[in-house]
């Protein structure tokens, strides 16, 4: 009997140091899995960029002289445009200049001269609206669109909504980054706008 004591004590000294162990893993491992929360200044540098292209945008291309070549092409999911003679041009991530010199270098090669391209985006890709929202979905992404004017296309807050900010996400050199942002903030074509629910 005087031994049951000693051995118990140490079982559950055992048990509780295992168990402390497994929480500190499962924190890690949750920590690890979130996506970090970043100011909206890691935006800034990539506001002033040239646009780049991607699954979504509608193309407007013209060939000059080459008038069954000339039409609109859509981005499709994996980044490209399939066009008559040259077939698929990979354009995502690509600026319309760097489009309009990857079409002209694939003309070039066996079937026009001198090609002369003229490339721009007749369509921009849509921006997406989650969360406590009316009408939750993508939508036509519109110049001067900013989060409260997305919102207002969306139909408006829920009645539970978080009114005084918002989670944007957008891709930055191929990772999605998102910041919590003011209604003022400006959306850009592809971000995801996600209208977190109030607490009280």
């Amino acid at each position: 009997m005087k031994l049951a004591l000693p051995v118990g004590m140490k079982l559950a000294a055992e048990m509780q140091r295992k168990f402390i162990a497994f929480l500190a893993i499962m924190t890690l491992a949750v920590n690890g899995c979130a996506q970090p929360r970043m100011s909206a200044d890691v935006f800034e540098a990539n506001v002033n960029m040239p646009y780049t292209l991607a699954s979504g945008d509608r193309l407007r291309v013209l060939v000059f002289g080459q008038d069954a070549l000339s039409n609109s092409y859509s981005v499709d999911a994996a980044g490209r445009i399939s066009m008559p003679l040259i077939g698929i041009v990979p354009v995502q991530g690509m600026t319309t200049q760097q489009t309009e010199r990857a079409i002209e270098g694939r003309l070039r090669n066996g079937y026009l001269r001198e090609p002369k391209v003229s490339v721009e985006v007749e369509a921009y890709r849509p921006f997406f609206v989650l969360g406590e929202i009316s009408t939750a979905g993508q939508y036509p992404f519109v110049n001067g669109l900013t989060v409260q004017k997305a919102i207002a296309i969306a139909g408006g807050f829920a009645p539970r909504a978080a009114k005084s900010s918002v989670d944007l996400t957008r891709i930055i050199d191929g990772s999605p980054v998102t910041v919590t942002v003011p209604l003022t903030y400006p959306v850009r074509p592809g971000d995801t706008i996600t209208v977190r629910e109030r607490f009280f």
